[in-house]
């Protein structure tokens, strides 16, 4: 009786037990518990950025000061998705003002290189690596615009900790020690790369030990000099000079010239929730079309990973991106007919071409009326947020490493198409179209959550989906990030190339069979593959506790941590 009874009692520890791991084990996905701190919270794709970040709000500073030392430090942690040689968008609520602002700290193409240097040297599209692609970094300003406007700490306490690691050296995390090795075996061959990369000729493995010392002095100036030191001064002429001398056209004065630009974050009333992007030449309005035109169906009632929603899901995005490749390029060049296109009776009018049982091999553009990356977020003590995406472009970017800077310059200028009457036909001094973007969602004028996904292309249909699992699936914060997804590789790109046919639909582990049966049967071209999900981060403001809620997801080497 006595066994019987011991036995009895471990079965229901093993029943209790089971039922406490009911929110892993019981789903095709696995989760984990979210982040919860009073003071702040900070989430971004490393955790030792993370830390930083945590230290500089206990210290006092703010969201804006977090992000920066953040930022910089990921730009030496992670240079295969971020760095100053790359652009910035951001997203700041201002808890003074009660308002959020939106600012697009991404660089022009040079004054100098034309489209008839394309024409005259029978280029059909502008080369992924080398010197053609690079763009004025924006980078640095975008930190110097908003440490000027919601900064509170000096700069040389906000830049302290990246010097540090740059000197000291830190471990390499694992994806990211990946990501390094595959950019590797391509940027090899361009200049500087592989003293800044590979010391002593290879490639860091994970858990190695990595120390930047040029990044670290250069990062020492900016300390010393603020942040406009970048493009006025002697690192501007470093860049211009090494341009110079490898075929570039980026000058001293395309350097000097630039500044990042605030703009009005435009947004879409989803159900009840207003969710937030930026106007192009970013591809954050896709988010909001898409969202118009799954609001027009019970997304509910279909459940998450029903092949009914997830066709909904993919032929919304086919619509929605042949407006991405006509309409999204720089304003400054162009009257793109944003309102028209975020509209929701654009929005019904798309929605008519949906077969909901037959995949679509093409839609044409509408006719309104009138692009590896970092994303990381940061809440202070204060009530103020940050959404903020930060990217080379390509991962580690041209391969282009100016001479004892310790950073590799973008090559976002791949993104321009050399097609004659395009809006985003390649110009000089015209910013290219950009696909990072962050995200941010307000509920009755207050901040609810700030949060974005990596990934080119991904962007879009990330931000999409981590919304629709939170609104209409009624996921927590974590399991939004961490369900699996889905990503349409096809449509006609911004870049002029034409996607044939439908394109794939690939889908993460996760769904289950009878799911990707009956999409094939519906006509989706089906790929399982592993990777090129994005990387997800996000923090929420939980008004009636006040107490902030962290995620980070398991795609990346990411933490959310708080105080």
């Amino acid at each position: 009786m006595k066994k019987i009874t011991v036995l009895l009692g471990l079965l229901a520890m093993f029943t209790f037990f089971l039922q406490g791991q009911d929110r892993i084990i019981g789903k095709n996905f696995a989760t984990r518990s979210v982040v919860i701190a009073q003071h702040g919270m900070a989430a971004t794709s490393q955790p030792l950025a993370t830390q930083i970040a945590i230290d500089i709000l206990k210290k006092g500073g703010n969201a804006v000061d977090a992000a920066i030392a953040a930022n910089a430090a990921l730009g030496l942690m992670e240079p295969t998705g971020s760095g100053m040689g790359g652009d910035l968008f951001a997203i700041v609520w201002d808890a003074k003002s009660q308002k959020l602002y939106g600012l697009n700290s991404s660089g022009y193409s040079p004054k100098s290189l034309t489209l008839k240097y394309f024409k005259d040297n029978n280029y059909e599209y502008i080369p992924a690596h080398g010197p053609l692609p690079v763009t004025v970094p924006g980078c640095v300003d975008g930190w110097n615009e908003l440490h000027k406007r919601f900064g509170s700490m000096p700069v040389k306490d906000i830049l302290a900790p990246a010097i540090k690691y740059a000197t000291e050296g830190f471990p390499l995390t694992q994806v990211i020690a990946y990501y390094w090795k595959a950019n590797a075996r391509i940027l090899k061959k361009y200049p500087g790369f592989v003293k800044v990369y590979m010391p002593g000729g290879k490639v860091p493995s994970e858990g190695e030990i990595f120390k930047n010392p040029d990044l670290a002095n250069t990062l020492t100036i900016l300390s010393k000099k603020g942040f406009r030191a970048f493009y006025e001064g002697d690192i501007a002429r470093t860049i211009a000079d090494f341009m110079a001398e490898n075929d570039g056209f980026l000058s001293y004065d395309d350097l000097a010239e630039y500044h990042a630009e605030w703009v009005e974050p435009v947004s879409t009333n989803y159900r009840g929730y207003d969710v937030w992007e930026l106007p192009p030449n970013g591809q954050g309005i896709a988010v909001l079309q898409m969202l118009n035109i799954l609001e027009l169906y019970d997304i509910a009632s279909m459940g998450f990973g029903s092949a009914e929603y997830l066709h909904l899901l993919t032929e919304a995005k086919k619509l929605v991106f042949e407006d991405r490749a006509k309409f999204y390029a720089d304003p400054a060049f162009n009257d793109i007919p944003v309102e028209e296109l975020i509209s929701k009776e654009y929005a019904k009018e798309r929605a008519k071409l949906i077969n909901p049982d037959k995949a679509s091999r093409y839609y044409p553009a509408g006719q309104p009326e009138k692009g590896n990356t970092i994303y990381m977020t940061v809440a202070d003590q204060y009530g103020n947020m940050i959404s903020l995406i930060q990217s080379n472009y390509r991962g580690m970017g041209s391969g282009m490493v100016p001479t004892g800077l310790g950073f590799d310059l973008q090559d976002r200028g791949e993104l321009f198409t050399l097609e004659e009457g395009h809006f985003n036909t390649y110009a000089p001094r015209k910013r290219p179209f950009h696909t990072i973007i962050p995200a941010f969602i307000t509920k009755n004028g207050k901040p609810w959550i700030s949060f974005g996904v990596m990934g080119g292309a991904m962007q879009p249909q990330g931000h999409t989906q981590v919304i629709v699992n939170l609104i209409d699936f009624g996921m927590n914060l974590q399991e939004a990030g961490d369900a699996p997804r889905i990503r349409h590789d096809g449509s006609s790109e911004p870049t002029g190339q034409k996607m044939n046919g439908s394109g794939w639909l690939n889908m993460e582990s996760g769904f289950d069979e009878q799911t990707v049966l009956e999409l094939e049967l519906k006509g989706h071209k089906i790929r399982r593959s592993h990777g090129g999900y994005g990387g997800y981060q996000a923090i929420m403001w939980d008004e009636k506790n006040k107490v902030y809620y962290g995620a980070s997801e398991s795609r990346k080497d990411g933490q959310a941590g708080g105080y």
